[in-house]
């Protein structure tokens, strides 16, 4: 069967709940995963997905920070939720599609690191390179127990290859593009096999990006981007037939997020 999954950091659901309900309406995906929701369970805008559609879904919320979703056509079992270093950060959320074979999909949100890539100078790139060790455990774990294959997807925080952003060497030194953490996310996708499904599709010689600015006064024109956006594909899962999707355009439209839609469509067998 198909299947397409999508991961969005809406930066506010609340606020951009008018967004999104376009977005799934132009490209109907059976699951969206969010990041940064910033609102508690209890605010999620349930209904607007319902009115969508989109009947099923599993939030982890956080008021005014953080907080992930998933939002379904399809039928979810419970979902479940970790809390990455101990911190009750809403940075996770899980829940199992109920296909003949089921089906886990993670929407998650790694930090941002602050500022200063020097984690004795900065708590905040300690934090995200800690995320980043005990990530590394809990998706080797996912593809070795025997659960259900998987879908990692969310706002990873990292752009991992060179063309994943605009200029390699000016940003060698800029967090999110630092060799400390592009080579702890690169050494958690090499060690069970896990699929980046973006550069599955698009070679490492493009240039691709799903972030941009704020601060660009023309985001399109100065083309400033980041790849900060991933869905990851267990290794269990064989990625032929598939194909990938960035909603650029959505960059562009009222009151926007800073990031835009990723789209992978999956041809599941067996």
């Amino acid at each position: 069967m198909d299947l397409s999954i999508a991961t969005w950091n809406i930066n506010s659901v609340r606020l951009r709940a008018g967004l999104v309900a376009d977005f799934l309406a132009g490209w109907r995906p059976d699951v969206l995963c969010l990041q940064e929701i910033k609102c508690g369970n209890g605010d999620f805008p349930t209904r607007v997905f319902r009115d969508c559609g989109y009947r099923h879904m599993v939030v982890n919320g956080q008021p005014g920070y953080h907080g992930v979703a998933i939002v379904s056509r399809l039928p979810l079992m419970a979902g479940t939720s970790l809390d990455f270093c101990g911190r009750g950060d809403a940075r996770h959320v899980s829940a199992v599609i109920d296909l003949p074979a089921p089906l886990a999909v993670h929407s998650l949100y790694v930090p941002a690191g602050g500022d200063e890539p020097d984690p004795e100078l900065n708590d905040k790139f300690a934090h995200k390179l800690a995320f980043l060790d005990e990530m590394h455990a809990w998706m080797d774990d996912l593809t070795g127990s025997g659960g259900p294959a998987a879908i990692v997807a969310g706002d990873f925080n990292i752009a991992p290859l060179d063309n994943d952003v605009w200029s390699h060497r000016q940003l060698l030194k800029v967090v999110s593009h630092t060799p400390a953490e592009t080579d702890k996310l690169n050494a958690i996708r090499r060690s069970r096999g896990w699929v980046d499904i973006t550069r599955y599709h698009l070679p490492p010689d493009e240039k691709v990006y799903t972030w941009w600015s704020y601060r660009a006064k023309s985001w399109a024109a100065a083309d400033r981007g980041r790849r900060l956006d991933h869905i990851w594909v267990d290794p269990r899962l064989s990625p032929a037939g598939s194909s990938v999707e960035i909603v650029r355009e959505a960059r562009d439209w009222k009151r926007p997020s800073d990031h835009v839609p990723v789209i992978a469509n999956l041809r599941l067998v067996g």
